[in-house]
């Protein structure tokens, strides 16, 4: 009898391993997914760049997979159809410029901590601090024309000078996009330097640069060329997305681009881990507690003001009248990038 029924359960054993083989040799079906909502807020968790040929015709889809499940497909939004952000663990696509806090996009459109977008438009070849603390300072570099009919200069975004406290010295981080005459979508425009070493990272999409000097430092690369994400552990991240102006952006807002400069810009996302209450600058200020707007968010072009506080010398000058970022001795350490 008793023979018997260790026959049975060795059978029952037999049909459970055959069935979990069966189990796992069939496909994993791939979950469908689709655009997020436009101003919805962004999911946690990581996401890659979907990139595609302009010239396919095919139904936009790309498959992406996560630790958290099956692939995932997914088409990018049809105002972004070429390039977007996929959330494979939410299996949502969303533009790299839709409206997230944290955001700088085009002629600067900033979205704030508190979730408000408002434009400000600085001055072309000049420098404004965006977020100054205790510990962090973000710098960014105006490009730029001027439109003789009306009473601004258009103005994008073309580097940031980050400057930021990390082992009992500080250091300088350069994020830019490269000036050319005409753009190709196949060659690299993004350039990044740690204190004044320019920082090489292999081609290629996920290939990543860690600094040797701050292990904690890192530069990945979210698309094979253009688009990159640099993160200081604990501090902050901050996304780039090298694009130009085209001939078709400048017919349609009369941007005035000549054959001479393709203007090559970023579009940004920032996200900070450790800001202080007392934070300032043109965003930073927009992640205080306290903060209230004075900016008028029910306008169709809601406009942020006060160019002159803002303005700083040059792309690591910390001297804004709203700086927060001072040291008495400042050190700035040079070391080698890799």
């Amino acid at each position: 009898m008793a023979a018997g029924r260790q026959a049975a359960w060795c059978l029952v054993v037999v049909a459970l391993a055959v069935a979990l083989a069966a189990a796992a040799a069939q496909p994993v079906q791939p979950r469908v997914g689709g655009p997020g909502k436009k101003g919805a807020k962004m999911p946690p968790g990581k996401f890659e760049t979907v990139t595609f040929a302009k010239n396919n015709k095919r139904k936009y889809e790309v498959a992406c997979t996560d630790n958290r499940g099956p692939p995932c497909v997914v088409s990018c939004p049809k105002t972004c159809p070429n390039k977007c952000l996929a959330f494979c663990a939410y299996c949502m696509t969303f533009c790299m410029c839709d409206m997230f806090p944290g955001t700088s996009c085009g002629d600067p459109r900033f979205t704030g901590g508190d979730g408000n977008t408002f434009y400000f438009h600085g001055k072309k070849d000049q420098d404004f601090c965006i977020v100054s603390d205790k510990d962090l300072h973000i710098n960014a570099h105006f490009i730029g024309n001027h439109n003789p009919d009306m009473k601004r200069d258009f103005t994008w975004v073309q580097a940031l000078g980050v400057t930021f406290a990390h082992g009992g010295a500080d250091h300088r981080l350069y994020v830019g996009a490269k000036k050319v005459v005409e753009w190709d979508e196949e060659e690299d425009h993004v350039q990044i330097a740690l204190d004044g070493v320019p920082v090489e990272v292999e081609a290629g999409k996920n290939a990543q640069w860690v600094s040797r000097a701050m292990p904690g430092l890192s530069v990945t690369r979210t698309d094979t060329v253009n688009t990159i994400v640099v993160e200081l552990d604990g501090a902050f991240s901050i996304s780039a997305n090298a694009v130009p102006i085209t001939d078709e952006d400048s017919r349609i807002h009369n941007y005035g681009k000549t054959e001479k400069d393709s203007l090559v810009h970023l579009d940004l996302g920032f996200k900070f881990h450790a800001l202080t209450n007392g934070v300032d600058g043109v965003l930073g200020q927009t992640y205080s507690s306290d903060y209230i707007s004075k900016v008028n968010v029910t306008a169709k072009m809601p406009i942020m003001g006060g160019a002159p506080k803002y303005h700083s010398a040059s792309l690591f000058s910390t001297d804004c009248a709203v700086a927060r970022f001072h040291r008495k001795d400042v050190t700035v350490v040079e070391t080698f990038a890799s």
